[in-house]
Order: structure tokens, then C-alpha cells, then sequence
């Protein structure tokens, strides 16, 4: 196969496949990767600066890669209310986020009424500071809200969007594989009613990140078949406003405890996890970013070398990876994000959630006594 040549046609699921399973192939699909980076995007590596909000850790769900639930009894379970959620929105603004990513665990107390609570409260308590980008709810979350509330999706949606929800995080996805999700994420949406949800999410006006959660029990041909639906909504859609390889980390996890896997995803599939999809994506779904948090700045470099173009945010708090038993810390500031970014002689970049680029960051507040 030229793999250089794939750079400026459609790429089939057998070449596709055989770009993940082709050892041989493997430097020439960095390559190509890398060089269609380079025409799409630039030298530009974009960033954002923000905070995740994680509102409550308990869970009824019993999902095999998850070391963040709690149990509603637990010594370490919380669950904050609107109010709280808004207070810690505001130290986010004050420390000078630009987007707060709020998701929680999924429980039949959480519905879509609460969930616009939440983002009233955030509204209320940011917008004195300038405001900040309200990035919220995966698609599982508002679909079990809107259940719990007794409403269709579309009227759900249209309610968070009204409170001042802006953006969503395709988190849940995991691996769009019905058969791989009924041993690995069991209690959650199945394909379809996933993809329904994001194509509701985006025909509503809001636009959303798109993942895929690799290095469990899933095999390559999965990965193809998630990477395909991606596409195939994207087409349709035109809402994913980035992809983001989320590598499974293992060893806190039940599957890992069970035995079930021994290890998640090699350093080489990483790379092959951002290079494949730039040349499967092209500019259907230019910006493709790298998770510092899971992987570690200085592989994260490599992976801006391998057709990445987007180093994420700075997150300021990231329990669920920490929990998973991630080591790389759970903030890292402008200043390091930008040290990274230039070390490869790339330029950086803030940029919006939805990818406009900013001048400069939002200065720091601090609330009057």
C-alpha cells in the first residue's frame, strides 16, 4: 500500500484496518498523518484554557473501565447541588478558565430539570466575571436526564440549550460496538440510541466533541467501525468540533482487576489512534487533539507529530483519570501547554471551545469581599 497516496483519497474500512494491523506501515502512516496535518492546519497547535467540574461521583452504572463511581454510601461519595456547582464554576472563571466541562455520574435523582439548574447557577455566579463557556452533560447524561424527567430528547435538549448550555462532550461513546459494549459499559445507550442522541444534540444547534475510548477489550476492527460511524455522522451533521483518542487506562479499573485485560494500549497505537483518523477524517473533522493528561506532555509531542493539531486544555482538576490511575497530573498551566508547543517549533494557539482563535486569555477575576 502507498500510504502517502492516502493523503488525497477516501480511505476504505480494509485500508483502514490494515493502517492499524500493518506493522510495516507503521512510520509511513505517521508520515503521511503528520504531512496532511501540516496542509490542513499548519504549524498552528491550538489550546484552550479550562476546567472539568466533575458534580457528583456517584453512579448506578457498572461500567468495566470506570475507577471514579462511588456508591451512594461510600466515605468518599458527593454529590453538589446547583449552587455548589455555580461557586465552583466561579473559582474556574477566577483562575481564568474560559470553559467549564461539568459532567457526573448517571442516578435517577439526576434529570433535565437539575441539569438546568446547574447551568442557571453557573450563569448566574460567572457572568458578573465575563462569563465562561458552559461545556456539558455527555450524551448519556442527557438522555437518562430527559428519561428521568419524562421528556423527549429533542424537547430536553432544547431546554439546556435555552438555560445557556453551549457545547457537549461526545464522551459515552467509548467504543459504538453493540457487541463490545454489552461486556464493557452494559447500563449504557446502546449504538443507536447514542447516535440518535448526538444527531439531536447537533440538529438542535449545539455543537460537540467526538471520541473513541481504545486499549480494553475491543480489536481493530471495532476501532474501524467507530471511526467510521464518526464520519458518517459528521457528514451528516457537521456538529464534531474535534476527535479525541481517549486511551484506556487501566490499572485501578474492574476489567484490569478481574483479570479480564492485562494491560491497556501500546505506545504505538497511541500514535497509529492519532494518525489513522487524520487520514481518515481529512478536513471533514480537521482538529484532532491530544490528552496530556493520559499520556504525558513529552508523548503528547509525538503525538502532534503524527497528525495531531490540538494539545486540549488545562483542566485544572481531572478526577476521573486520576482515579483511573493516570500520573501525569491534573492541571498543567498556559505556560507549560505553551513551552510544549514551542519546544517542537510550532506556534500556539488559544482558541474557543468551537475553535476561534483568542488573542490573549481572559484576565484573571477575584470576587470583591
Amino acid at each position: 500500500m502507498d500510504v502517502l497516496e492516502l493523503k488525497n483519497r477516501d480511505i476504505s474500512k480494509s485500508e483502514c484496518l490494515e493502517l492499524f494491523e500493518n506493522d510495516d506501515l507503521l512510520f509511513d502512516t505517521l508520515k503521511a498523518a503528520d504531512e496532511l496535518r501540516q496542509e490542513i492546519c499548519g504549524d498552528v497547535v491550538t489550546y484552550i484554557i479550562n476546567a472539568n467540574l466533575n458534580f457528583t461521583n456517584v453512579c448506578t452504572l457498572n461500567c468495566g473501565f470506570c475507577a471514579f463511581k462511588a456508591k451512594p454510601k461510600d466515605e468518599n461519595a458527593y454529590f453538589m447541588t446547583p449552587e455548589q456547582v455555580g461557586k465552583k464554576a466561579l473559582a474556574a472563571r477566577e483562575a481564568g478558565a474560559m470553559e467549564v466541562c461539568v459532567q457526573g455520574g448517571i442516578r435517577k435523582e439526576i434529570d433535565t430539570h437539575l441539569q438546568v439548574e446547574m447551568i442557571r447557577s453557573i450563569r448566574k455566579e460567572t457572568a458578573p466575571h465575563g462569563g465562561i463557556t458552559i461545556h456539558g452533560f455527555s450524551p448519556m447524561e442527557i438522555h437518562s436526564a430527559a428519561e428521568n424527567a419524562g421528556l423527549d430528547l429533542k424537547t430536553a435538549v432544547g431546554m439546556l440549550k435555552e438555560a445557556g448550555l453551549d457545547t457537549v462532550p461526545g464522551t459515552a461513546a467509548e467504543i459504538l460496538v453493540d457487541d463490545v459494549r454489552k461486556n464493557l459499559c452494559p447500563g449504557k445507550l446502546s449504538v443507536e440510541e447514542w447516535e440518535k442522541t448526538i444527531k439531536i444534540i447537533h440538529k438542535t444547534g449545539i455543537k460537540t466533541t467526538s471520541t473513541i475510548m481504545y486499549g480494553h477489550i475491543e480489536n481493530n476492527e471495532d476501532r474501524v467501525e467507530h471511526l467510521f460511524r464518526l464520519k458518517r455522522i459528521q457528514k451528516e451533521t457537521g456538529g464534531f468540533t474535534e476527535f479525541i483518542p481517549l486511551t484506556y487506562l487501566h490499572e485501578n479499573t474492574p476489567l484490569y482487576r478481574k483479570g479480564i485485560v492485562k494491560s491497556g494500549a501500546s505506545g504505538l497505537d497511541d500514535l497509529r489512534m492519532y494518525a489513522v483518523p487524520r487520514l481518515l477524517f481529512k478536513e471533514l473533522l480537521p482538529n484532532i487533539q491530544v490528552s496530556w493528561v493520559k499520556l504525558g506532555a513529552k508523548f503528547c509531542q509525538v503525538g502532534l507529530r503524527s497528525g495531531a493539531n490540538d494539545f486540549g486544555g488545562t483542566l485544572m482538576e481531572d478526577t476521573i483519570s486520576k482515579a483511573a490511575g493516570s500520573k501525569y497530573g491534573t492541571n498543567m498551566t498556559q505556560q507549560k501547554i505553551e513551552e510544549c508547543i514551542g519546544q517542537l517549533g510550532r506556534k500556539p494557539q488559544l482558541r474557543t471551545t468551537t475553535y476561534n482563535h483568542v488573542d490573549e486569555a481572559p484576565a484573571k477575576t477575584a470576587v470583591k469581599a
